[in-house]
């Protein structure tokens, strides 16, 4: 019996010694899928975290590339004749009417004669019956016919004359398209303010920006300065990302970020802005028709936010600058840092702190060059009643750029003709921070202002000590005054600008020029000076 107790002992050990090998073995394969599924999560992580960080990158390189991509296209004017339309007539479809019904034919109503035996058995005057019958039932058919064949024809003309009215519907339109487009080709080579600034307009809304940037674009042209005045809808600082790159932490199993510095995200937005005015200075320039129409361009890069510190809505200036074409063609556009470019080479003045939404002030206002501020101007001296600036005498324009400037809120001194030190006006603006003393010098003239009359005036702001001088003139500026005030406390007004003044702070004008086109006009005859 011991010996019995023995063998059962021993199989009982055995068997929790195989339980036990399983129960490991079990363990074993528990761990090693418990080790592959954490690998495999761990890796998916790491995965992501390289995605979101190529995903940065790639936001980063498509921002800082801006320029370079832009090069990749080439740019060219506008193609009028490819902007001409051609006729695409609509097709005469008659439907069921295209073909007549088949007329009817006697045979297919006439009976059949009798036979020779018929006749014999009265076959004959029933044949006579049967034909008589037919032919009411032929005569009934050919007037159904006829009807039916009537109403098809009328309806037949009737489409044929909407078909008609269609074509010459189709033909008109076209025409008219067309002869638009030779209009609006014959006013861009003659420099019309309006159809120039609608060529420009096509033009920079052409130029492609990353999906997520705003498309406000806005172009208006000053012919008495051959200049383009661009106001551009920039994006928000939230455009350049935030985080640099990410990590995945094994340890706490969280996937961690790299910040991008507050002064690198400031960097970052500047060279954006900058690149963005280069992009559009070049597709300006380069799309001029003749290499005439466009001397000097100023952009302006607007930037709509919510200020921090105060919560409301708000519209700044973030990049502004002025740029001749004799400049731009100095530039090499691949190889040059944006930024560099933009304040040295062009004397661009950008935001410090765009995150803050620090304002520049624009060298120009859009709203100066804006083709649909200024009224256009009756040329008929007994219909429009409003002064012509050009009649007036020097020292009756003087009289009206202070009246102007007084109604602006400035308060305002005319100098006297002798001594005057090439002082026409002395406006001072009390503001604290933009105010100041501000040196007006007025130019009644119908040819556009040499650049000695600005070299001039910035002699007399040093001299005076004063803030800015403002130089207003009937006529325009070339290129050679705009180089020169570039960096400096100029402000250049020519008679576009002058009259868009006028018509913001309703005061009537308007410019004709003697043996030619009237420039515009501005404000409203209810109120005088």
């Amino acid at each position: 019996m011991a010996q019995g107790r023995s063998e059962w002992e021993r199989r009982q050990a055995a068997m929790r010694r195989e339980a036990e090998k399983a129960q490991r073995e079990a363990e074993r394969v528990r761990k090693a899928k418990e080790k592959a599924a954490r690998e495999t999560y761990q890796k998916q992580r790491q995965a992501e975290a390289e995605e979101r960080t190529r995903h940065v990158e790639t936001q980063m390189a498509e921002l800082t590339g801006l320029l370079s991509n832009a090069l990749a296209t080439p740019v060219r004017p506008l193609d009028f004749e490819s902007m001409k339309e051609r006729a695409t007539l609509p097709q005469l479809d008659l439907g069921a009417d295209a073909n007549p019904a088949p007329r009817p034919r006697w045979d297919d109503f006439a009976p059949r004669p009798p036979s020779l035996i018929g006749r014999w058995f009265g076959g004959y005057s029933r044949y006579a019956e049967r034909k008589a019958f037919a032919e009411h039932r032929f005569a009934e058919a050919s007037r159904e016919y006829e009807a039916t064949e009537r109403a098809r024809l009328q309806r037949v003309r009737e489409k044929r004359t909407a078909h008609a009215a269609l074509q010459e519907a189709e033909r008109t339109r076209v025409a008219t398209q067309n002869a638009w487009v030779d209009e609006l080709a014959q006013g861009v080579r003659s420099g019309d303010r309006h159809a120039v600034s609608y060529y420009y307009q096509r033009i920079i809304d052409t130029i492609r920006m990353p999906s997520e940037f705003p498309d406000k674009r806005k172009a208006g042209y000053v012919p008495e300065s051959t200049l383009l005045a661009v106001e551009w809808r920039l994006p928000g600082l939230d455009t350049i990302p935030s985080e640099r790159s990410f990590k995945y932490v094994k340890t706490r199993d969280t996937i961690d970020s790299s910040a991008r510095s507050s002064a690198d995200i400031r960097i970052a937005y500047q060279q954006l802005s900058a690149q963005i005015a280069l992009v559009v200075l070049r597709a300006v320039f380069d799309s001029d028709p003749a290499g005439r129409l466009v001397n000097t361009v100023t952009f302006n890069g607007i930037v709509e936010d919510v200020d921090r510190a105060t919560g409301q809505r708000v519209r700044r200036c973030l990049i502004t600058l002025r740029a001749t074409r004799e400049h731009y063609e100095q530039l090499v556009l691949d190889r040059l840092d944006a930024v560099t470019c933009v304040t040295k080479h062009f004397a661009a003045t950008v935001s410090p702190h765009p995150e803050e939404l620090v304002a520049v002030t624009p060298v120009m206002s859009f709203d100066m060059a804006d083709p649909r501020v200024i009224e256009p101007v009756d040329v008929i001296s007994e219909i429009d009643r409003r002064p012509n600036l050009v009649d007036l005498s020097a020292k009756e324009f003087e009289h009206f750029i202070q009246n102007l400037f007084t109604h602006m809120g400035f308060d305002t001194k005319v100098y006297k003709a002798d001594g005057d030190g090439g002082v026409d006006c002395v406006a001072y603006d009390p503001d604290p921070i933009t105010g100041g003393k501000f040196i007006i010098q007025a130019k009644r003239y119908t040819k556009a202002v040499q650049p000695t009359a600005v070299r001039d005036l910035y002699g007399t702001v040093q001299h005076e000590g004063a803030t800015k001088g403002i130089l207003i003139t009937t006529a325009g500026y070339g290129p050679s005054s705009h180089e020169f005030a570039n960096g400096k406390p100029l402000q250049l007004i020519d008679g576009t600008g002058l009259l868009a003044l006028c018509q913001q702070h309703e005061i009537p004008a308007r410019i004709v020029l003697p043996h030619g086109r009237p420039r515009a006009s501005g404000g409203s005859s209810k109120k005088t000076t």
